[in-house]
């Protein structure tokens, strides 16, 4: 995702409440839900992906490009920022996602921000 389709957040992306700096208004976080999302990735992602695997879903998550639809669901952009996908902690609807051989960023992002929840 380039910088110029960045989008800034006047709530919270994880818990709702109103952001008031404007580095969690550029990132859609909190600091005490970065904390969170932070540590949820370490704690069991770490086990289960490659490292840069990761931290390509980090960086989503970083910018603020994930969405949430639903209740673990996530609406996630393409890296051209063209087009937008559904994320879950199981499945992707992006080509790499469809193909299913390997996780996409994308799920792995949908995957750390439902542990952090």
């Amino acid at each position: 995702m380039n910088a110029a389709a960045t989008t800034h957040h006047t709530n919270c992306l994880r818990c709702g409440r109103k952001l008031t700096s404007a580095k969690s208004t550029a990132t859609g976080y909190g600091p005490t839900c970065t904390r969170k999302v932070k540590a949820a990735a370490k704690a069991e992602i770490v086990a289960q992906y490659k490292p840069h695997q990761v931290a390509k879903a980090e960086e989503l998550i970083e910018q603020g490009a994930l969405i949430p639809l639903r209740t673990g669901i996530y609406l996630a952009p393409s890296a051209d920022g063209t087009r937008t996908y559904k994320a879950h902690r199981t499945a992707c609807s992006c080509p790499a996602g469809i193909k299913g051989l390997h996780p996409c960023k994308h799920r792995i992002a949908a995957h750390i921000l439902s542990l952090a929840a």
